[in-house]
């Protein structure tokens, strides 16, 4: 009995150690671009698109996972070496190397049965998501590390992402394209301030991101750029009727989102204030996530 209670209470301990390993906040994000996709894609909401919506959450949370890991797993040296992280590393959190490794597996494997669930241009998104992930994180291919190229792999990750979820209830077409570059766009402005927060390890390391080619300060004007692109292509998308028109409205938040990055920039690039912006950016695109939501909801439920 007491070894049955004790080889229960090393499996839990184990279990835990390793969820402390997932970066829970950045797969709980990224959540919203699929979910979106779904609710920009069905045609109404239903009882009926209740289970795949649910299958589609979960696997994508397994996808998620298994792209942070992946990430952890290949950058670990630079990561240790980065006093920023090196308190973070599943090293540190008591994982070794080849642990986090079978775990990255077994979350591509349970995400791609679960996608294939809901058909074949799912699992064709999954997958080149996945593909996306190894070139950018994985030698020799190291999109990580090459200027530009690691802003196309998140661009066209942010791109699949939506569909991901928009190919639930519509086939891939334009309108569902239109939409995903919004989301891609602030999903690589993003990555960019990230690469910004990051530049002392990485050219530390020899990583050659944009931030360490082209300076802190270039790298951050062409993510404020991105950003209002994203919210210009948000304008044109509302005044189009390619989404509702009230959602024009939502482009009034970037002002503060330049209030913050010009606050930003007086403090001189900082970890603390780069990490401080990017959680007040995250909250202010949750917000148009969520009211972008609650219109399409109010919408069909009412078709």
């Amino acid at each position: 009995m007491n070894s049955t209670v004790t080889d229960l209470s090393t499996v839990k301990t184990s279990a835990l150690r390793y969820l402390s390993c997932l970066r829970l906040p950045d797969i709980v994000v990224l959540q919203g671009p699929p979910l979106l996709g779904a609710a920009f894609a069905l045609r109404q909401f239903n009882a009926e698109v209740v289970p795949p919506l649910c299958i589609l959450l979960v696997a994508n949370v397994f996808l998620m996972a298994h792209v942070f890991t992946l990430n952890d797993w290949s950058g670990l040296s630079a990561d240790l070496a980065d006093r920023n992280k090196a308190a973070a590393t599943f090293t540190a959190r008591g994982v070794e190397r080849r642990g986090i490794g079978r775990l990255t597996v077994v979350l591509l494997a349970v995400s791609l049965v679960l996608f294939s669930v809901l058909g074949a241009i799912a699992s064709g998104l999954a997958l080149a998501i996945a593909a996306l992930s190894t070139l950018y994180s994985v030698r020799p291919f190291n999109w990580k590390g090459r200027p530009f190229l690691s802003s196309v792999a998140h661009l066209a990750g942010g791109i699949l992402h939506f569909l991901l979820g928009y190919s639930l209830g519509n086939a891939l077409d334009g309108r569902g394209l239109a939409i995903a570059t919004f989301f891609a766009l602030i999903f690589t402005a993003g990555h960019l301030t990230q690469e910004i927060r990051d530049y002392r390890g990485d050219a530390e390391s020899g990583i050659t991101t944009n931030a360490v080619m082209f300076g802190q300060r270039r790298t951050f004007l062409a993510s404020l750029v991105l950003f209002g692109l994203a919210h210009l292509l948000l304008l044109l998308l509302a005044f189009r009727g390619i989404v509702a028109r009230p959602m024009a409205a939502l482009a009034i938040l970037f002002p503060l989102q330049i209030h913050w990055s010009l606050k930003t920039m007086r403090e001189g690039f900082s970890y603390g204030s780069l990490s401080g912006l990017r959680a007040r950016y995250r909250a202010l695109y949750a917000v148009v996530g969520l009211a972008m939501a609650a219109a399409l909801l109010v919408a069909k439920v009412h078709a």
